[in-house]
């Protein structure tokens, strides 16, 4: 397909195609981060600890569903680049139909059973007597927008796959922003708690959902929601299953882990809960970014790849590297020497703050290295390299970081070395990354001419 929207992918300079690329995709992480430390901070605004780790406990269900929009999202836009770099656009728009309806079907099913079960749901992810109501109330709203949330989570990254990634962040910026303007609005002029924080949370994605279906119904868009362009043989389906169903794994075991360390925690307190939720939340400002890296070359390593452009795509990656490294060195200094006001925004209760900057500390000990592992890890999914792929979604968040913290909690049983589990894992996922990525060059890249035009 050859197009303007196309056209960095294919001919800008490797930097110039990287950063407008990334960049994009770095502030819609950045409105993710704001929206996800808004309901944190407005919700602690209301004195009461047991919201916070109430909103905390909720996060793990809450990243099942986007799980869906994970896989529809990622495997979506692997295929997709893939075809637009190989010149079949028809097929292209074929994959799109399929990762929107397929998302919705889903959607509407999980928003049905969350109602259904609700109080069970909470219980398992670990609230107890004093959170369940805060808990249940914030879930079976949130589960309303279920349908939404995997919409607008799939194509924030499919749209990026046709070159469109200002499109891309300019849904996630109206989404995130209203719920950070509505946020104050509903949980404290309101009153409404974590029910105004569940509220605000539907309704960014509601339109964040309704922007994205304009554009692809619009003539500026290559791809197509039309039900006649449904399509999911043809290797359609395989397509996004292959990398999409790995990438939703890894969000489906970090909501498990978030699961297990909440239960693991709980035995400390409920204060100990609530700091480790800040925690992870500050831990976020550096992921997020660092993951706005990953997914933002993905399309573009993905065109070179379809491209038979071995060149190229090494280039890409290269620059892609450096600037994660020097990213995450920067990140990392700004969360550890930062921990201290970043805590105290959100707790003021003594022992959850103290918890709240052991934890925070601890969670940065992996943010050198985290950078080089999203960019690792969206280089294998940008070949459609799906073994790979499975393995290390499998790795990080479930056969490394279980055994772990499973074990520091028999061993030492302290709540500092459950938080440090973390950093001990992505540090081995960043190892096994590296290793399966030259794996993946090797088989993958083996019939590719060795010098390819830029």
């Amino acid at each position: 397909m050859k197009d303007k929207t196309t056209e960095i992918f294919r001919n800008a300079p490797v930097p110039k195609a990287v950063l407008s690329n990334i960049i994009p995709s770095i502030i819609s992480m950045l409105m993710v981060l704001a929206y996800n430390l808004a309901d944190t901070f407005f919700i602690g605004q209301t004195k009461n600890a047991l919201m916070v780790a109430a909103v905390s406990i909720a996060t793990p269900a809450f990243l099942l569903f986007m799980a869906v929009g994970m896989l529809f999202g990622i495997g979506g836009t692997s295929l997709i680049s893939r075809m637009l770099g190989e010149g079949k656009g028809e097929r292209a728009k074929n994959a799109s139909a399929f990762c929107f309806w397929t998302g919705l079907s889903i959607g509407i099913i999980s928003m049905i059973l969350i109602w259904i079960f609700a109080e069970p749901v909470c219980r398992l992810i670990g609230a107890s007597d004093d959170t369940l109501e805060y808990t249940v109330q914030y879930l079976t709203i949130v589960a309303g927008g279920i349908p939404f949330l995997i919409v607008s989570n799939s194509f924030s990254n499919i749209i990026r796959a046709e070159g469109h990634a200002n499109k891309a962040m300019a849904g996630m910026i109206i989404g995130n922003l209203l719920n950070i303007v509505l946020d104050p609005v509903m949980i404290l002029g309101f009153g409404w708690n974590v029910a105004g924080a569940a509220i605000a949370t539907v309704l960014g994605n509601v339109f964040a959902s309704a922007f994205y279906i304009i554009h692809l119904l619009s003539k500026n868009s290559s791809l197509s929601i039309r039900p006649q362009d449904y399509k999911a043989r043809e290797r359609i389906a395989l397509g996004v299953f292959a990398i999409g169903i790995p990438a939703s794994l890894n969000s489906v075991l970090m909501s498990v882990s978030n699961i297990v360390i909440n239960n693991m925690m709980m035995k400390h307190g409920d204060m100990a809960v609530a700091g480790l939720g800040v925690a992870m939340k500050i831990n976020m400002i550096a992921v997020m970014l660092l993951i706005g890296v990953g997914t933002g070359i993905q399309p573009l390593l993905g065109y070179c790849y379809g491209a038979r452009n071995r060149e190229r795509y090494i280039a890409v990656l290269k620059f892609s590297m450096l600037f994660a490294l020097g990213l995450s060195i920067v990140m990392t200094a700004i969360c550890y020497c930062g921990a201290g006001p970043l805590v105290n925004a959100f707790l003021e209760d003594a022992d959850a703050y103290s918890y709240g900057i052991a934890f925070a500390r601890i969670y940065i000990y992996s943010g050198p290295i985290l950078g080089q592992l999203f960019v690792l890890i969206n280089a294998i999914q940008s070949t459609g390299a799906a073994l790979p792929s499975l393995i290390l979604s499998i790795s990080r968040q479930g056969l490394l970081y279980l055994p772990i913290v499973l074990t520091l909690n028999a061993v030492l049983n302290t709540p500092e070395s459950l938080a440090a589990a973390q950093p001990i894992t992505d540090y081995l996922a960043t190892a096994l990354a590296a290793v399966l990525f030259i794996f993946t060059y090797k088989k993958y890249f083996k019939s590719f001419p060795k010098e390819t035009a830029k």
